[in-house]
C-alpha cells in the first residue's frame, strides 16, 4: 500500500514537473499559429483591411481555449479604439485676391473636420527663401499653434516633396486633439486672406487583443506583447501580391500565444500577466498608444515585446538580441537566468533605432522598463516587407527555442525575484 501510495506521488510530481517545462511550447503549435495568421487568405493582415478581422478572431479563440482572463474592467478580449482617416474634400483659398485653385500649391496636417479662416483669425507665419525649410516645417508642425505657413517659392522642390506624402491623408486616434497647419506655396506677403477647407472624416476600428493570468500582485504586471498587423497587399513579385508577414510578425504572436499557455497552466504567479496582441503597428504604433492610455504605466514591471523572431540572427540559431540594451537592466536579468544553450546580447544595429521602431516605444516613453526581442538578421535579410516573407522561410525550431528561452529568463521578474529598473524619460534620447 505505502509503495502504490509512493507511485502515485511520484507520478503526481512527474506530472507537474511536466505541464510546468518550457518544452511544453512545441513547434507544432509554433507552425499552427504562424501558418494561419500569415496564409494567402489573410491577405497580409493590413490593419486597415477586412480580412483582419479573422486574424483578430483567431487570436480571441486561442486565448479561449488557453483560458485566460479578460483585463480589468473588459468584457472579453477585445481593446476597441478607431482612428481617423482625414482627406480634403474641398478647399477654397483666396489670398490677395488670388484663387489659389491648384491643390499643388498648398496641403495640410489637420486633425479636423473642417477649418474657415481668414486675415482676422489666421495666425500667418512664414518660411522665407533664407530660412532653412525642413528645420522650420518640424517647428511649425509640431509647435502648439494652428498657422497658416507661407512658403517662398524658392523651397519649391522640399514643398512638393512634403506635400506629394502629406496631401494624401491624416490619421489621428482623436479629432481636434492637435493644432491643424496648412503649408501654401505663395511667393508674397499675406495682405487679405479667405480660406474654407473641408476634409473627408473617415471611423476605423481598430482591435487590440489582450488577455491575462491574474497573480498574487495585481499592481504589479509583466506584460509579453507582438503586433499582429503586416502590410496587406502590395506591388506583384512573381505574380504574387500578398506580404504574408510570416516573420513580421506572425512569428511574434506565436510567442505571445504560447507563453500564454505555457504560463496560464503554471501555479499562480506572484506578479499578474498580460499577453496583448497589438492592432497598426505598422501603420502608426496605435495599439500600442491606446493600450498605453488604458494602464496605469507605473504598474507594469517589464514589457517583453517580441518583433520578428522566426529566423536565426547573425550569431546563429538560439541567440536573441533585445533593443535598447542599456536602457534598463532588464537584458542583463535575461541573461543571468537564461538556462541552457541560449544567449541574449544587445541589439547589433544601434545606427536603425530600432529600440523606437516598435510598440515597445510607446510604453519605455512613460518610463516601463520595454524592450523589443529579434532574432532576423535584418542588415541582409531578403524578406522583410516583401511577399517571400512566407512559412516556408522560417526556422520554428529556432522560433520554439527562442520562446522557450523568454519564458525561462522572464520567471525571476514573474516571481518578484528581480526587479527591472525603469527608464529614465531624461535620457530617453542619449
Amino acid at each position: 500500500m505505502k509503495i502504490s501510495k509512493l507511485l502515485v506521488l511520484i507520478t503526481i510530481g512527474l506530472l507537474f514537473i511536466s505541464c510546468n517545462n518550457p518544452k511544453d511550447i512545441t513547434e507544432d503549435n509554433v507552425s499552427r499559429i504562424i501558418r494561419t495568421i500569415s496564409a494567402d487568405e489573410m491577405m497580409g493582415r493590413h490593419a486597415f483591411s477586412k480580412e483582419i478581422e479573422k486574424t483578430v478572431q483567431f487570436i480571441e479563440n486561442e486565448f479561449s481555449e488557453i483560458g485566460l482572463q479578460p483585463l480589468p474592467g473588459s468584457n472579453g478580449y477585445r481593446q476597441n479604439f478607431v482612428v481617423y482617416s482625414i482627406s480634403p474634400a474641398e478647399v477654397s483659398i483666396r489670398i490677395n485676391e488670388t484663387n489659389l485653385n491648384n491643390d499643388d500649391q498648398y496641403f495640410g496636417l489637420l486633425n479636423t473636420e473642417e477649418l474657415d479662416w481668414n486675415t482676422e483669425n489666421a495666425d500667418i507665419v512664414y518660411i522665407s527663401s533664407e530660412d532653412n525649410f525642413r528645420n522650420l516645417f518640424r517647428e511649425f508642425s509640431s509647435d502648439s499653434s494652428s498657422s497658416l505657413i507661407v512658403v517662398a517659392e524658392e523651397h519649391s522642390k522640399w514643398f512638393h516633396r512634403y506635400r506629394s506624402f502629406f496631401s494624401r491623408f491624416n490619421r489621428t486616434m482623436n479629432l481636434d486633439d492637435k493644432p491643424s497647419d496648412i503649408f501654401v506655396l505663395f511667393d508674397s506677403s499675406v495682405e487679405s486672406l479667405n480660406m474654407s477647407w473641408q476634409n473627408n472624416v473617415e471611423t476605423i476600428d481598430l482591435h487590440n487583443i489582450a488577455g491575462m493570468v491574474e497573480g498574487h500582485r495585481t499592481d504589479e504586471i509583466v506584460l509579453f506583447s507582438a503586433h499582429y498587423d503586416h502590410i496587406g497587399v502590395i506591388s506583384s513579385t512573381n505574380q504574387d501580391s500578398i506580404a504574408n508577414g510570416a516573420n513580421d510578425n506572425a512569428s511574434g504572436v506565436s510567442g505571445v500565444v504560447e507563453l500564454a499557455r505555457y504560463f496560464e497552466s503554471r501555479p499562480k504567479p506572484k506578479r499578474t500577466l498580460y499577453f496583448v496582441a497589438f492592432a497598426g503597428e505598422e501603420v502608426g504604433g496605435y495599439g500600442a498608444r491606446h493600450f498605453s492610455e488604458q494602464i496605469n504605466p507605473d504598474e507594469i514591471v517589464a514589457m517583453i515585446n517580441m518583433e520578428m523572431i522566426g529566423k536565426p540572427a547573425i550569431e546563429g540559431p538560439n541567440t536573441a538580441w533585445i533593443t535598447g540594451f542599456n536602457r534598463s537592466n532588464l537584458g542583463e536579468i535575461f541573461q543571468e537566468y537564461t538556462e541552457g544553450d541560449f544567449e541574449f546580447y544587445p541589439d547589433p544595429y544601434p545606427q536603425q533605432n530600432l529600440f523606437y521602431r516598435s510598440d515597445n516605444a510607446t510604453l519605455a516613453r512613460l518610463g516601463v522598463p520595454a524592450h523589443s526581442i529579434s532574432t532576423t538578421p535584418i542588415d541582409v535579410d531578403q524578406d522583410y516587407h516583401k511577399v517571400s516573407d512566407e512559412f516556408k522561410t522560417l526556422n520554428i525550431s529556432h522560433t520554439t527555442n527562442t520562446i522557450r528561452a523568454i519564458a525561462n529568463a522572464s520567471k525571476v521578474i514573474i516571481s518578484g525575484k528581480e526587479t527591472p529598473t525603469r527608464i529614465s524619460l531624461e535620457s530617453e534620447d542619449n
